[in-house]
């Protein structure tokens, strides 16, 4: 196979780029050094690992775990992990059988009664749900998408505690977008370059930033790029390439991930989809993130290091609602 550009290896296997440098970060796979190419580039080798590293993530195994696995080139470490997932998927197996046998039990109670809800007054059928509470049902105390948190009433990925309702307050912002090979690498070091050259976290010690993928990645075009904004201060105007934006601001849901854990993107607007008090108000149809936003945390410092994606790296995930009428 011929050397992959990091933008040809997002597309091929459907991931982003910015995981892919996330990987990189954790020793799982390194590009290789071609002077041909401007940007990172990848041999057979580091496309068959990648390969590998998806498969085990389809399989629900944790990224420490695949780090072992191909590390050490052990089989066991793989059958020790496999038995582990194995064993976590039976239990959720068992769980949701379990579940569905008294909903059934449920259904069939609710219609002998008829049209009269007399669930909770139902001694027999409280007296079900306390044997499967203790008995059949053996929760685990996981973050994972099939958690059910001891039997309560949460069906969504991320519970309420997971989740904070905040207010951005509306705002001008220095804005850069670009689009090629590794946009997010490359908005992120032009603005954090105008960041420090302009004094900005001491000109506005409450600056936030702000960034979104546009257009998204794998859309009808192939194509990827990526969107920053970091908050101005009243009159502040931006040099080119920059350009100054307003922001509305607004309601929105947030869920802090550390960096890489992007997945949980699905959890959060399955959170939104299913909240009772608050809707989504962006729109489906935006050519770039819906109006979903990634917010770095702890910037003002973070700009100042060697390093300000690296280790300890936390993103808020943003997805902008509205109460319900």
């Amino acid at each position: 196979m011929e050397i992959q550009t990091i933008s040809q290896l997002s597309r091929l296997f459907g991931i982003s780029t910015r995981t892919l440098r996330y990987y990189e970060q954790i020793g799982l796979i390194s590009p290789v050094k071609k002077d041909s190419f401007a940007y990172r580039a990848y041999d057979a080798d580091s496309v068959l690992r990648l390969r590998q590293i998806i498969v085990l993530r389809k399989l629900r195994i944790p990224l420490k775990q695949i780090s072992e696995i191909l590390q050490s080139g052990d089989a066991q470490y793989a059958i020790d992990a496999f038995e582990k997932n194995l064993s976590e998927i039976e239990d959720e197996i068992t769980a949701l059988s379990a579940i569905r046998d008294v909903i059934k039990v449920f259904i069939e109670r609710l219609n002998i009664q008829g049209a009269k809800l007399a669930l909770l007054d139902d001694e027999s059928l409280l007296e079900v749900v306390d044997s499967l509470t203790v008995s059949k049902i053996r929760f685990k105390e996981e973050k994972t998408m099939g958690d059910f948190n001891m039997a309560a009433d949460k069906l969504n990925k991320l519970a309420d505690k997971d989740v904070r309702i905040i207010y951005l307050p509306p705002s001008d912002v220095a804005a850069y977008q670009y689009e090629g090979d590794e946009p997010e690498r490359h908005v992120s070091e032009v603005m954090n370059n105008f960041v420090l050259e302009s004094d900005l976290t001491r000109i506005k010690p409450d600056l936030r930033h702000y960034g979104f993928n546009a257009p998204n990645p794998y859309d009808e075009t192939g194509a990827h790029g990526y969107e920053m904004w970091v908050t101005l201060p009243d009159g502040m105007d931006v040099p080119a390439p920059l350009i100054k934006k307003h922001f509305d601001g607004g309601l929105y849901a947030a869920h802090m991930i550390p960096f890489g854990a992007f997945e949980e993107w699905q959890w959060l607007n399955e959170w939104v989809r299913n909240n009772a008090k608050y809707e989504y108000s962006g729109d489906w149809n935006g050519v770039n993130m819906f109006g979903w936003l990634e917010e770095s945390l702890n910037y003002i410092n973070r700009v100042h290091m060697p390093e300000p994606e690296g280790d300890g790296f936390q993103l808020d995930l943003l997805i902008p609602i509205r109460e319900k009428q």
